[in-house]
């Protein structure tokens, strides 16, 4: 489905929530100290036997020595703190080797299992504790999905990141254990399943979710994921993508507020830079984060209030009132008026000679 860690999970009624752990699985852990358990008990077998002359079976009669599977029997009664007391050691190097060597495997055995066994419940109770507790922030706090893990998905996260968003408030969606992994190293939380079933989107939280981005590499998926989370999620804010420009009125039917057509802007950048090398170059400068010019949406402040839009130090290329985009030549935005949002051009990083507005603490003109 998309275009696209081991790790602890939960799994129900087909979807799998998958959290970021650097741990290893636990099964791992019990199949490494089931082998070192094994391993105790095949040195204690081994050196029983080859002691075999210093020990005594008291169902044989005198004389008659312990075999091989004497041995086992002696060391899973001894290891196991069984004792049935039938086979005994009856020579000083025989006390001797079990006192300081097999009473000491004893103990390490019966460690290793109980220890494991322990260890293995605690595990899964931490991590339904984890999941319950994940899910429990997620419903009360405004967080992003992400269907899809693969190039623009990462990408979108990428920048959601960088402009302040909390990588804990971001939910991927994703069927592929591949993407399950590049999230999990990313540290995201990850949802595992179609996001076209309406379940899975529920686990991810979709229906308290304040936006989601749905980027997979099919179009009719992309569709009927929106459709879905639509139906879920009433009022979240829904960006899709889609790779052909006839998709894109059927995808704003099914309820996406906005649409990127994957295939034509880059077919356009594509185009603007074989005309102009130039627009091209300032063009994926817009498009790069964190180096040159980028593209913003900040508060309008208020000693801005008034004013008009090609006079403010920012470059503004349109002016968001009443929940319209006007661009900033529309004569209904002459003037900036309070509570009005602003669209800008500006550098990635402050300069001495290019100062960002509205990102040192300002008072913005909506508030009180």
């Amino acid at each position: 489905m998309p275009d696209l860690p081991p790790r602890h999970s939960s799994a129900l009624h087909g979807a799998t929530v998958a959290l970021p752990d650097p741990a290893r699985s636990p099964w791992w852990e019990l199949g490494r100290r089931l082998l070192l358990a094994m391993a105790i008990l095949a040195g204690t077998v081994l050196l029983v036997y080859f002691d075999r002359d210093g020990y005594r079976d008291g169902n044989d009669p005198p004389g008659y020595g312990v075999s091989f599977l004497d041995s086992i029997y002696y060391t899973t009664v001894t290891l196991s703190t069984t004792g049935y007391g039938d086979i005994a050691p009856v020579t000083d190097q025989a006390r001797m080797v079990n006192a300081f060597v097999i009473t000491p495997a004893r103990i390490a055995f019966l460690v290793l299992l109980i220890g494991t066994t322990l260890e293995v419940l605690a595990s899964q109770g931490r991590e339904m504790f984890r999941v319950a507790r994940w899910r429990k922030s997620m419903g009360e706090q405004e967080h992003v999905v992400v269907v899809g893990y693969g190039t623009k998905g990462r990408s979108a996260v990428d920048t959601l990141v960088n402009n302040g968003q909390s990588r804990e408030a971001i939910v991927v969606v994703d069927p592929s254990p591949l993407a399950m992994e590049e999230a999990h190293a990313d540290g995201l939380a990850v949802v595992v399943g179609d996001a076209t079933r309406r379940e899975i989107l529920r686990r991810a939280g979709v229906q308290t979710a304040s936006q989601i981005i749905i980027t997979t590499d099919r179009d009719d998926s992309n569709v009927l994921a929106t459709l879905t989370v639509r139906q879920l999620n009433p009022d979240a804010w829904i960006v899709a993508a889609v790779r052909e420009q006839e998709n894109v009125s059927l995808m704003k039917q099914s309820g996406a507020n906005s649409v990127i057509t994957s295939s034509d802007a880059v077919g356009r950048l594509l185009g603007l830079s074989s005309m102009s090398p130039m627009l091209g170059s300032v063009m994926e400068d817009l498009l790069t984060y964190g180096e040159g010019l980028e593209v913003a949406e900040r508060d309008l402040l208020v000693n801005e209030v008034g004013k008009q839009p090609q006079s403010l130090p920012d470059q503004v290329i349109a002016v968001v009132r009443d929940e319209k985009v006007y661009r900033y030549f529309d004569p209904v935005v002459t003037l900036l008026a309070r509570g009005d949002r602003l669209i800008v051009v500006r550098p990635a990083k402050e300069l001495p000679w290019a100062p960002r507005p509205g990102t040192h603490g300002e008072e913005s003109s909506d508030e009180d």
